[in-house]
């Protein structure tokens, strides 16, 4: 089954709650607003109310947890060890997806494609389609053949050679993935080629394997040949990169827009999917190089970035640290990017779609939650855009090693929401600065 499958009928979904009529498909959200500044937090003054709350519901674990809660012009309305980097499970990839959105823009598409080359070689390359299928890999096959599925004398004379290029198997994995998590299909590894994102019941350990029995089978069928080279991606482009002959496109699969990857990405936690974009949009595939150039951007929006690390897309690595400062800076930000809808629209809604459909159904949080959730063993994470009748909050809260986390998070939101209007400002009342 393809894993994006309805993604692109519900991936703007923006109203804060469902609607009574059945809603047209938004395929393409709306326009881009005009560019904004850049988020600046203003320390200034805290909720008492609201900070006081969130005390309350971490109880006697304070130390376990990160909670910073920011309005739409910046002001940090109530923080708990905002400052303090934590690991971030999969609210990692709010951060790959925003550069990956910004980069690449909302109408990008990871290609698959046959060339021929001057000298008549054909090989196959891919930038790592999450939903790449068997049935695209069949029409590959029937181009390399030349032909519609009678076998031609051409391909009598002997099988058809075909060069595929891909990562070298030591970039199959972030080195620092639990080999435990590199079996389970969230832990897939991550190929240029990749049918069915590297995953069925549990991850394709030989991705490579899989996908030359998968062409030479197809092949086989049409009553033809193929001798498959496997070449490494990096040292082919290096290769041709001396070539003055641009090759000729045979054939081309794309994948979903951006859009639906970034739904698939965040609505749907799908690991595979937020490495891609990771590697797309800084445009190398050494996922070192890809995490460097994705903290140079996040120092380029001038959010604080003090203690963070980045060691993959996904979050999956342990070695991933992050602050709810940072990850309630970074919403505030894409809050006034341009793009700003697809950003949003790629978020779980609470109590209606995604990881958080069955969360807080019932609840004045019902629909008015877009957010990320985040699990490993130990971690629990959440971030996203709460609204308010005052207007938008941006909550982060990361928790490493609390106990109960879920049900702290739900009264830290209810919180948030009850408090949009602080009632000692309401009463003119100037707080001091925010500790920690």
């Amino acid at each position: 089954m393809k894993v994006l499958t309805g993604l692109l009928l519900s991936v703007n979904s923006l109203q804060p709650s469902l609607a009574a009529e059945p809603q047209p498909a938004l395929i393409s959200p709306p326009p881009p607003v005009e560019r904004q500044g850049l988020p600046n937090l203003q320390f200034g003054r805290v909720c008492p109310e609201l900070q006081q709350a969130i005390k309350g519901a971490v109880g006697g674990q304070s130390s376990a947890w990160s909670i910073s809660v920011v309005d739409d012009r910046g002001q940090l309305l109530a923080d708990l060890n905002g400052g303090s980097p934590r690991v971030p499970a999969s609210n990692q990839k709010l951060i790959s997806s925003a550069f990956a959105l910004d980069r690449l823009g909302p109408d990008f598409r990871l290609r698959t494609q046959l060339l021929r080359h001057a000298d008549g070689s054909m090989e196959i390359v891919g930038e790592g389609d999450p939903d790449l299928s068997i049935v695209e890999m069949q029409r590959f096959a029937m181009v390399v053949l030349g032909q519609g599925g009678a076998r031609t004398a051409q391909t009598a004379a002997g099988p058809v050679r075909l060069m595929v290029r891909e990562e070298p198997r030591q970039r199959w994995w972030p080195n620092d993935w639990h080999p435990a998590d590199r079996s389970y299909a969230y832990g897939a590894p991550i190929t240029r080629l990749a049918l069915t994102s590297n995953a069925l019941h549990m991850a394709v350990m030989d991705p490579a394997a899989r996908l030359q029995r998968v062409l030479k089978t197809s092949v086989q069928k049409q009553g033809g040949q193929i001798q498959m080279v496997m070449v490494d991606n990096e040292g082919r482009e290096a290769t041709l990169a001396s070539s003055e002959e641009e090759p000729l496109v045979l054939h081309s699969e794309d994948s979903a827009p951006m859009h639906a990857l970034l739904s698939l990405a965040n609505t749907e936690s799908h690991n595979f999917t937020a490495e891609v974009l990771l590697r797309a949009a800084a445009d190398d595939w050494d996922v070192g190089r890809a995490s460097l150039a994705n903290t140079r951007w996040m120092q380029a929006q001038g959010l604080p970035i003090t203690g963070m690390k980045i060691r993959d897309g996904s979050g999956l690595s342990r070695g991933n640290r992050v602050t709810s400062r940072t990850i309630a800076a970074l919403l505030l930000r894409m809050s006034r990017h341009p793009l700003s809808s697809y950003y949003q629209a790629s978020m779980a809604i609470a109590g209606q779609r995604g990881t958080l459909r069955y969360l807080y159904r019932g609840t004045p949080l019902q629909g008015r939650f877009w957010g990320k959730t985040g699990t490993l063993t130990g971690v629990r994470s959440i971030s996203g855009i709460l609204d308010t009748p005052d207007g938008r909050r941006f909550v982060s809260m990361i928790s490493n090693g609390a106990s109960a986390p879920n049900s702290v998070m739900g009264q830290v939101l209810t919180s948030a929401q009850r408090l949009s209007r602080c009632p000692s400002w309401s009463a003119g009342e100037m707080q001091p600065g925010v500790p920690g």
